[in-house]
């Protein structure tokens, strides 16, 4: 899982950031784009990091605070529905991750990605396939845009409640679906997103 950062690492690169995004595919919500920069991503406090999809809630919840409270750095930016409307999702995904890693206070000597290259992002970086899978540092990133987006989700099913978005966090499901149909978008849902246009115009 580590060899990227080994090889990084054993030429003299470092620090290294990884950058990953929870929410792409959500119907509702934000996304939400995270940096993370460890001072050693082998320490043994990380041995439980992988993919935040592998992970049950509870066990991102716990290994999140470690990250947080072992890292170099960690920047979050959390992009609200209507940006994602305005911009179309991907745009405002490559522009939120460089914000994210502009806002590290630890200057990235590298830049590693799970799955997008950033154009314009004026360090240097690569885009890993899976990346979220097989480098450290974006592991981190993603559990900790995933736990972020997901405390978000579920302090805004208190303000809409009949969506259930603690539940499914945004993401289309039976019950999502059943719920839109019932009572409509409200104003956390993605108006570009097709099934929610769809039921805006019909």
């Amino acid at each position: 899982m580590k060899v990227i950062e080994q090889l990084l690492i054993q030429e003299g690169i470092s620090p290294i950031a990884g950058v990953d995004e929870a929410g792409r595919g959500a119907c509702a919500g934000p996304l939400v784009i995270a940096s993370v920069v460890l001072h050693d991503p082998f320490a043994t406090e990380l041995r439980l990091v992988r993919d935040s999809k592998e992970l049950t809630e509870n066990k991102r919840e716990e290994i999140s605070e470690i990250i947080q409270s072992i890292a170099a750095s960690v920047s979050v930016v959390i992009v609200p529905a209507s940006e994602v409307d305005a911009r179309g999702v991907h745009a405002a995904n490559l522009d939120g991750m460089r914000r994210a890693v502009n806002g590290l206070n630890v200057t990235p000597a590298y830049v590693l990605t799970d799955g997008y290259a950033i154009e314009g992002l004026g360090f240097p970086n690569l885009a890993v396939w899976k990346g979220d899978q097989v480098v450290v540092t974006i592991s981190a990133a993603s559990i900790i845009a995933k736990v972020t987006r997901d405390r978000i989700m579920r302090e805004m099913d208190k303000d809409f409640p009949v969506y259930g978005f603690a539940g499914h966090k945004g993401y289309i499901t039976a019950t999502h679906t059943k719920a839109l149909n019932e009572h409509g978008p409200c104003a956390q849902h993605r108006q570009s997103f097709s099934n929610i246009a769809a039921l805006i115009h019909k």
